[in-house]
């Protein structure tokens, strides 16, 4: 690396500093267990499947090219919304050729598929159908000068592809935790939740890599605390692991690194309580906010698959970014 001589050295770090993002000063600190629901831009393909027909099993799906994890948006240039609209076309079309508009990954398809007739006598292509998903997470923030959310810390994926869904609707709700597996290596352990689909909390805007966000219809209760920037020591979570009591369980920030993506952490469980509960950090508490010296500074993403106590977190920052939250500071 070239040497820098001390004077442009200052000129840089000047700048740097007249052009640092000024972060939303205090957010309402969450933890409370939700429940997701979110709708895609289209209907996912879980599976492809055979027909049983009167001259044997077909399946038209899978020599169409179809494969699970494709979204499919539009027949024959007409977009469909959920499944019930894809049943109808193809049950409309009869055994006629239709054409599938196909998301996959980053790219758009066009694919080509002929109903065959069922023994019932029905049109079909062999495909099984997933229009919406559901799960238990953890609320992170709320901003209370705008009421905007954020939870997870991290995308609603399809489990077939690992790839975010693209959102097309969704929301959270009330949920209470009734069940807990915990982890053990090699296995992920679940918190198992009800939601109250009764009682809506907000509305779901967007599902990014960094969180899903949207807008409460009611900022809820909570401490009130201002943003930090995570560092490695002592911090603790604030996690919903039993009906809805929100509880501070002790962490250890083993690590923070920065990568393209943004501002992460490793960190492992230390807390006798949770580890006895939960074994450590498992599926339901993605979201959970850390707090370190009196300030929100990230939320719990993922777990050690070979080691339930130790998992990775993202920045406060990067999710605020993520949200629309986060201003530019005038020089």
């Amino acid at each position: 690396m070239k040497k820098i001589m001390g004077t442009g050295l200052w000129a840089l770090l000047l700048t740097s500093l007249l052009t640092v993002p000024a972060w939303a000063q205090e957010l309402i600190v969450g933890g409370q267990a939700v429940g997701i629901q979110i709708s895609p831009e289209g209907v996912l393909v879980a599976g492809v499947s055979e027909v049983q027909t009167p001259d044997g099993a077909v399946s038209p799906a899978a020599e169409a090219g179809i494969q699970a994890g494709d979204l499919i948006t539009a027949v024959d240039g007409r977009p469909v919304a959920d499944a019930p609209a894809l049943m109808d076309a193809v049950a409309a079309a009869g055994e006629e050729d239709l054409a599938l508009s196909v998301r996959r990954g980053g790219q758009e398809l066009t694919l080509h598929v002929t109903p065959a007739q069922s023994a019932e006598e029905r049109p079909m292509l062999g495909i099984l159908l997933r229009d919406a998903l559901s799960g238990i997470g953890t609320l992170t923030f709320c901003d209370p000068e705008s009421g905007r959310f954020g939870a997870l810390g991290h995308s609603v994926n399809d489990g077939g592809t690992g790839l975010p869904i693209p959102l097309h609707s969704g929301s959270i709700s009330d949920a209470q935790i009734v069940s807990v597996q915990p982890g053990t290596p090699g296995k992920p352990g679940e918190l198992g939740g009800v939601s109250d689909l009764g009682s809506m909390l907000g509305e779901i805007e967007s599902n990014t890599d960094a969180g899903i966000f949207g807008s409460l219809y009611e900022c809820l209760d909570g401490q009130r605390l201002e943003i930090g920037s995570i560092t490695a020591g002592p911090a603790t979570i604030v996690s919903t692991v039993a009906g809805r009591e929100r509880r501070s369980y002790a962490v250890e920030v083993n690590r923070v690194y920065r990568d393209a993506g943004g501002t992460h952490a490793m960190l492992s469980v230390t807390d006798a309580a949770l580890l006895q509960r939960t074994g450590g950090i498992v599926q339901g508490m993605s979201g959970s906010p850390i707090l370190q010296n009196g300030r929100l500074v990230g939320a719990v993403t993922h777990v050690f698959l070979s080691n339930p106590t130790r998992g990775y977190a993202v920045s406060i920052q990067d999710m605020l970014r993520a949200a629309g939250l986060a201003a530019e500071q005038a020089a």
